[in-house]
């Protein structure tokens, strides 16, 4: 029908971690962006790694199944500590792809700088500054755990790239 709106692009922001992994989805719109769910997958400590990759899993599949986004937006790798991190954060990445893409849902990244730039304005702010102002950017009640703040925040970052023109995509990565 012309005239009508183009239906919202809902995107899923992910910060995968083993014991934390946060979500976000927003319902993104020309004009105006709507926050539908934010958490984040707490995994306790106790729980062993094939378990609690199994929960991840399925937390994010259930989402995807309730929200149905086109696009999960994730955050890139940053510099870990040690190999035992690197991997573990690896594996938690692997589950939540696993999960976008058994649901066949379009996958990009974002360098952590680029996620901080779309919440703050600056890819060197601290995770609190970023909480903050995806609190204010998207008209939350409550300032969302961290975690949570920076799914938020990658889900922002995908709907800014996306407002840019043809052939220009940033520095998302399509995975």
């Amino acid at each position: 029908m012309a005239g009508a709106p183009p239906d919202p692009t809902v995107i899923l922001g992910v910060d995968p971690s083993l014991r934390g992994t946060g979500f976000g989805v927003i319902a993104h719109h020309a004009t105006a962006t709507q926050t539908l769910d934010f958490g984040t997958i707490k995994v306790p400590a106790k729980q062993r790694q094939s378990e609690a990759l199994a929960q991840i899993h399925a937390e994010l599949s259930a989402l995807i199944a309730r929200h149905r986004p086109t696009v999960m937006a994730v955050e890139g790798v940053i510099y870990a500590q040690n190999f035992r991190t690197a991997i573990t954060l690896g594996a938690a990445r692997g589950a939540a792809l696993l999960a976008a893409a058994q649901a066949g849902l379009e996958i990009v990244e974002y360098a952590p700088k680029r996620v901080k730039a779309a919440a703050t304005g600056r890819g060197g702010a601290q995770k609190q500054q970023v909480a903050f102002m995806v609190r204010a950017q998207l008209g939350l009640t409550e300032t969302p755990a961290p975690d949570a703040a920076d799914a938020l925040a990658v889900a922002m970052a995908h709907a800014q790239a996306s407002h840019l023109p043809a052939g220009v995509t940033g520095d998302a990565g399509r995975l």
